[in-house]
């Protein structure tokens, strides 16, 4: 997975996607889910955010290689240098604000 590159924190969004015709693919979600969780916060179905390091960056990158089939799955990593450069707006329900939970 490729990027660019800011030195120290980072606020990102992780969305992926998981091709589930062959039974492997739920391993792999199961996977790829629990290794996003580690790092990020779920907001939503494949969908996370949160702040990192550069280095827990690259960690979170190089845990995910080992389960990303680059032939079938896709995980988009959206960087931002701090949440507060970027603008949130929902549509549709929303049953609680899950981003208020950082530390």
């Amino acid at each position: 997975m490729k990027g660019l590159k800011y030195g120290g924190n980072m606020y990102v969004i992780l969305v992926y996607d998981i091709n589930l015709e062959e039974k492997e693919g739920q391993r792999v979600l199961r996977k790829v889910f629990k290794t996003c969780k580690k790092y990020l916060v779920h907001i939503q179905n494949s969908v996370f955010e949160g702040e990192l390091l550069e280095s827990q960056a690259i960690k979170l990158k190089s845990e995910l290689d080992e389960y990303i089939r680059e032939e079938k799955d896709s995980v988009i990593l959206f960087k931002s240098r701090s949440q507060k450069w970027l603008e949130k707006e929902f549509l549709g329900k929303i049953e609680e604000d899950k981003t208020s939970n950082f530390l």
